[in-house]
């Protein structure tokens, strides 16, 4: 690649954009046209890269590419997409912010905070040599430099939680690393523009200018630290309490948006800084959660519209023209980078499975090398071409990435199988953490809302092995701290489930309230484990049947299940007869789940509630059978006799029986429901024990 070709500026104007006559057919409808379209194209490659098992990013990026200047069809409109990918890089910076944690920085902080800083320094200086090879300019260098330097948080994380390891040590320390990438990204973001802005600029007076600009910036950061962490959440607050929803999703825009704005308009910052402490001072917020959960939909969708817009500007006559400069570019983000990392591993003793992780994580680039790549253009540094090669190696190096963890485990044991070598890595490293869905017998539940954690704590007394599958990293933490193993990732959307054994588990329920997700979960799950017994939650008889179809044994319906206990207390206060009350419950229970079908275990369940239900007020209490009982019948233990107790039920290898045989022999591990008082039922408990 000559220097003629990849290093002249483009005009200063607009340099981002790519001017293109659009047909006059299209007339004032080229903004919706090229917006709805960059969202279909973006969604049918979503799609495609989900069959092919690559990060949807990829498809987004060639949903733009499919709508841009360079390939036949319809030509959008990029100077319209370029501004509103600006809305994604607000609420990109928004999610970071909100998610922005010191507490867990500086758990990590030791080998995180150094090594990423490192880590730029040494990806900046061999992005400059690379550039240098390519004939680019000093300044481009350095644009090619901190471009390559900057991973991407959302692949990360996605492939993280693929592997199963976001939870562990390695993937903490990634994570924070990140982190560190975001906060140096918001600083490089600041200084860019001063020290390559237009003209030529003294030593004194550009370090003048930068002292302004890093000024201006603590001014506002203080600003928001010390007025915005008040007045915001009590502004969301107030607004949850009294207004109606609609008008807290708008709070939440207006609060990620108005501050972006006033950092870019009042204090002449990026947008992205103002979008970022906007998301860090609501992040201690009671309602943080809820703030998280609103501004996900508009994320998600303007994060599309970013990467469709940052695909528009990809030349593909570029990259095949420049295909060893791309193949070059790509050995260094993922060879290149990797080897770094594994050095930096090795120099801070992280040990080898945490250097691993760290180095296959970080060996690709994304959103944040795009905006830097795009603040180069806009300055004049970088031209379209080296902007399309920046944007080549980004797409590749994303396309690859999960494949690199799968030589994680290869090269772990060609490491361990260096004693010498192994050693470096070992020297003061942690003793790793014990895997935690290694178990076997367990219960995986889905979802730590208020029924996954109703469950969970019902296990936890139990001492039944739990394994809590959540994708949110501190509602997990709260499954963890009450006593189950946790797995973070979204099991309805990723590779998460292969690593909670679902072949070894004997439960598998689903607590999440998304129907298709659960559905999604109870087909992957049946067809690792056919024998595992599946039981999940619905909101409709439609559900429930494909739910059923899907393979869930058992499908509950909260809100049926909380009306039928509504029309049970309404018919009581009425005066209706128990066995009125039994009837009308037992026929609106019926139709909710008819989708179950009439098996003869539904109708032994159905008319063992219906007993139970007449008999509120006895005691019903259940007992097993032990060693010491078992092959003995209830009529030669005489459990009535001694005790008072009547059986009245028997649960029998996953089944109930409304009917106990008193001449039949007992087996170990039946378990009896005993009717009775308190004493009676105690004391057949510990005679059949």
């Amino acid at each position: 690649m000559c220097a003629g070709c990849m290093d002249a500026p483009r005009a200063r104007s607009l340099p981002i954009y790519i001017s293109r006559k659009v047909p006059p057919m299209h007339g004032d409808t080229i903004l919706l046209m090229t917006f709805v379209l960059a969202l279909v194209a973006a969604f049918a490659g979503g799609l495609v890269a989900r069959a092919l098992r690559l990060p949807p990013l990829v498809g987004y990026l060639l949903g733009g590419l499919a709508v841009g200047p360079f390939t036949p069809g319809f030509i959008g409109d990029s100077q319209a997409m370029n501004q509103l990918s600006e809305v994604g890089v607000m609420f990109m910076m928004f999610g970071t912010g909100l998610h922005f944690s010191l507490k867990d920085l500086a758990q990590v902080k030791g080998i995180a905070v150094p090594g990423a800083i490192i880590q730029i320094a040494l990806g900046t200086l061999a992005g400059y040599g690379l550039a240098q090879a390519f004939g680019w300019s000093a300044q481009a260098g350095i644009m090619l430099g901190l471009s390559v330097s900057i991973a991407s948080t959302v692949v990360l994380i996605k492939n993280l939680t693929d592997e199963g390891l976001y939870q562990t040590r390695g993937g903490r320390i990634a994570t924070g690393w990140l982190i560190v990438e975001d906060l140096a990204t918001v600083l490089i973001l600041v200084v860019l523009p001063v020290v390559f802005g237009p003209g030529e600029v003294e030593p004194a007076q550009l370090a003048g200018q930068i002292g302004v600009a890093l000024a201006k910036t603590a001014a506002f950061v203080l600003l928001m630290l010390v007025v915005g962490s008040k007045a915001l959440p009590w502004l969301l607050d107030h607004i949850e309490r009294s207004c109606p929803r609609e008008l807290f999703q708008l709070a939440v825009v207006v609060v990620a948006l108005g501050t972006a704005m006033l950092a870019s308009a009042a204090f002449d910052l990026s947008v992205a800084l103002g979008a970022f402490l906007a998301g860090v001072v609501v992040s201690g917020d009671k309602l943080s959660h809820r703030i998280a959960a609103e501004a996900i939909p508009f994320q998600d969708l303007f994060s599309i519209i970013f990467f469709a817009s940052v695909g528009m500007m990809v030349n593909p006559a570029i990259l095949a023209a420049h295909l060893p400069e791309l193949l070059a570019l790509v050995a260094l983000i993922m060879v290149g980078k990797w080897l770094i990392n594994m050095m930096l591993g090795m120099a801070f003793s992280a040990g080898v499975e945490t250097s691993l992780t760290i180095a296959s994580g970080l060996s690709q680039i994304g959103e944040f090398s795009f905006i830097i790549g795009q603040t180069g253009m806009a300055l004049g540094i970088l031209s379209a071409d080296q902007y399309s090669l920046i944007l080549g190696g980004a797409v590749v190096s994303i396309a690859l990435n999960t494949f690199v963890f799968k030589i994680a485990g290869p090269a772990a044991h060609a490491i361990h199988s260096r004693p010498g070598l192994a050693r470096f890595y070992e020297r003061h490293a942690k003793a790793p953490e014990p895997v935690a869905c290694d178990m076997c017998g367990h219960v995986v539940v889905v979802g730590y809302g208020s029924a996954g954690e109703s469950v969970v704590d019902a296990l936890t007394r139990l001492d039944v092995s739990c394994l809590v599958v959540e994708r949110d990293l501190e509602t997990a933490e709260a499954a963890q701290a009450a006593g189950a193993h946790i797995l973070v990732g979204d099991a309805a959307n990723s590779e998460v489930l292969r690593h909670a054994h679902l072949d070894q588990a004997r439960v598998l329920a689903i607590a999440m309230s998304h129907e298709h997700s659960a559905e999604k979960i109870a087909s992957e799950a049946r067809a690792a484990n056919p024998d595992i017994k599946i039981v999940t939650r619905a909101d409709t008889a439609a559900g429930v049947a494909a739910l059923v179809e899907a393979g869930a044994d058992e499908v509950v319906r909260p809100e049926l299940e909380g009306g039928i206990e509504l029309l049970r207390h309404t018919l009581i206060d009425l005066g209706y007869r128990p066995k009125q009350i039994s009837g009308c419950v037992e026929r609106l229970r019926e139709s909710g789940y008819e989708a179950l079908g009439e098996t003869s275990r539904t109708k032994r369940i159905q008319a063992f509630e219906r007993m139970v239900s007449t008999m509120s007020d006895i005691d019903i209490q259940w007992a097993s059978v032990g060693e010491g009982a078992a092959g003995k019948s209830l009529a030669q233990l005489d459990v009535r006799g001694r005790t008072g107790a009547q059986a009245v039920a028997l649960r029998r290898a996953g089944s109930v029986q409304p009917y106990v045989d008193p001449a039949a022999p007992l087996q170990a591990g039946d378990v009896l429901g005993l009717m009775g008082t308190v004493e009676q039922t105690e004391a057949a408990e510990h005679l059949l024990a």
